[in-house]
């Protein structure tokens, strides 16, 4: 009975706000008391809609989720593998860059692709309450200086990165892994 009552109230209630909204209510929701009289509020009244709200089922109520506990652990087990991810920077750079000359179009592609690669042979690694962030940039070497500088909120102690730097006649590419614990 209350389960009922509790539809009818928030039927109601959705029709009140889809009246509010649009100016026209559903013949669904208003059980056909309304006419479309009302088109003379714009485009809006032309609008109408049928939205049907579902009694909670069984099933819902019956599923059990997980519920886990905070571990309190403010110290990684192992930490952030950096001579093992600088091999993995080297490795996918001059791979992927060896017989590449720069074009501004392709190397924008080229970063994404390379930031994505490496994101992936690092996630490989599995290594435990780090958030992995990978940076690539891609630029025309013709004698001109470049400086690239990141910030962010870290603690010394567990947060590092690893970085590696490479050229070819035409162009440079720097790529950054940041690995930042995960409390």
């Amino acid at each position: 009975m209350t389960d009922i009552r509790t539809h009818d109230l928030a039927q109601a209630k959705a029709a009140r706000l889809l009246k509010k909204r649009t100016g026209s209510v559903s013949s669904a929701l208003s059980n056909g008391t309304e006419h479309q009289s009302r088109r003379h509020k714009g485009y809006a009244a032309s609008v109408s809609t049928v939205s049907y709200m579902d009694h909670p089922h069984d099933d819902d109520i019956l599923k059990q989720t997980n519920q886990y506990e905070n571990s309190y652990q403010l110290e990684p087990f192992t930490h952030f593998p950096v001579a093992e991810i600088g091999l993995i920077l080297e490795n996918i750079l001059s791979s992927s860059l060896a017989d590449v000359s720069y074009k501004p179009d392709e190397c924008r592609k080229l970063t994404k692709l390379i930031s994505d690669d490496i994101k992936s042979k690092v996630k490989e690694l599995d290594i435990p309450r780090y958030k992995i962030i990978c940076m690539v940039h891609i630029g025309e070497l013709s004698n001109q200086g470049l400086r690239i500088s990141s910030r962010c909120l870290w603690n010394a102690k567990f947060d590092t990165f690893s970085s590696f730097e490479y050229k070819n006649s035409s162009l440079f590419a720097v790529a950054c892994v940041y690995g930042v614990y995960f409390e």
